[in-house]
């Protein structure tokens, strides 16, 4: 799928590549661990290795079930990442014991009430170091990334969702239409895989219709687009890049409740001043459905036959933060450091500032 990017700078140059050395993520807890309790909590530095490559490595260093082995979100191979693992209190002795491995490192250990369960995450901090990086386009990664910071990125997901060919979402749609049950992780991640695929779809069109109002007059947008130019004009008084509809799910950012819009100006109001955003559809058993006008755009991205996963929404429209640079001028390197709310992928901000994909290619 060819997304659509929202700002409107040229490209800019550089070299990415996701590799130990020069990607670094570390996550942020939902919460503060009480430092008591029959979980034990370990903070774990690990590079060069998947979070399910990880827990198999616990599960054989405690001889624990994998299931019992707790985690807030899943973190790249090719990254060095810090992130937070809760086993069960009895068993520290054994993970502090056998748990050598060049590739892990136990940085902290506490204790809690509860296990970690997946999604209990506030976000993600990223440090990530590109090349070939001129003084000018230096330069213009720091502006956009700023304007960015202050206005908002679409969030997408990122090229990793899809699989070595891009095309694992593919599988997913023939899985989730088999009408069987899912089979263990492989094809929960397809099916998943699958689910995304239609969301950025989704978003990719809305993403489109406002660069459309925002580019044109109100009677050039409205005979592009089709639509009636009461609306067009509804929609171009909106202060913010991002258009909402009638019927458009909003959501508390960066957590909290979600009600469909019915007053544009309170709607509108709350999204400009990041106190709230619209969401988009995760197709699937239980999804809570957009309304109006907004569930009108949205049809084309749903499919109500998948079933075998549960549905969800997801923020639309995100906002990096705590953004920091470091330039190396004679390396032409610089360190880009941000955060982003959780499950929002580094690579879909900085393919926003080059606007390319980042995706490597095959080697073959």
């Amino acid at each position: 799928m060819k997304k659509t990017y929202a700002y409107n700078h040229q490209p800019i140059p550089f070299n990415f590549e996701q590799t130990i050395e020069r990607f670094y993520v570390e996550e942020i807890p939902l919460f503060k661990f009480s430092d008591k309790g029959s979980n034990l909590i370990l903070k774990i530095k690990k590079s060069d290795m998947s979070t399910f490559k990880l827990i198999t490595v616990i599960a054989k260093a405690t001889r624990l079930e994998q299931r019992d082995i707790g985690y807030a979100g899943l973190k790249d191979k090719n990254a060095t990442t810090i992130q937070y693992i809760s086993i069960p209190k009895q068993y520290e002795q054994e993970v502090i014991k056998n748990l050598t491995t060049e590739k892990i490192e136990i940085l902290e250990k506490k204790y809690s009430k509860f296990p970690i369960k997946v999604g209990q995450l506030k976000g993600n901090k990223f440090a990530i170091i590109l090349n070939q990086v001129t003084a000018e386009a230096n330069q213009q990664i720091r502006e956009v990334a700023t304007l960015m910071q202050e206005q908002g990125i679409p969030n997408y997901y990122g090229y990793q969702r899809f699989g070595e060919d891009a095309k694992s979402y593919l599988q997913g749609k023939e899985i989730a239409h088999s009408g069987k049950k899912l089979k263990g992780a492989k094809e929960k991640l397809l099916v998943s895989a699958y689910q995304s695929h239609l969301y950025n779809g989704w978003l990719s069109s809305r993403v489109n219709i406002s660069k459309i109002v925002d580019a044109n007059s109100v009677e050039k947008a409205a005979e592009i687009l089709s639509y009636p130019k009461e609306l067009v004009e509804v929609l171009k008084k909106q202060p913010h890049f991002f258009k909402l509809f009638i019927g458009d799910d909003m959501q508390s950012y960066p957590y909290g409740k979600s009600y469909p819009i019915q007053d544009f100006n309170l709607a509108s109001k709350e999204f400009s001043s990041k106190k709230s955003s619209p969401t988009g559809l995760i197709c699937g058993s239980k999804a809570k459905r957009s309304l109006g006008d907004a569930k009108h755009l949205e049809e084309e991205f749903d499919d109500e036959e998948l079933y075998s996963l549960k549905g969800d929404r997801r923020y639309a429209w995100i906002y990096p933060e705590d953004l920091a640079f470091s330039y190396d001028e004679k390396r032409q390197q610089l360190r880009v450091q941000f955060y982003l709310p959780k499950g929002s992928y580094a690579t879909t901000f900085l393919e926003e500032i080059g606007k390319r994909s980042l995706k490597p290619k095959p080697l073959h």
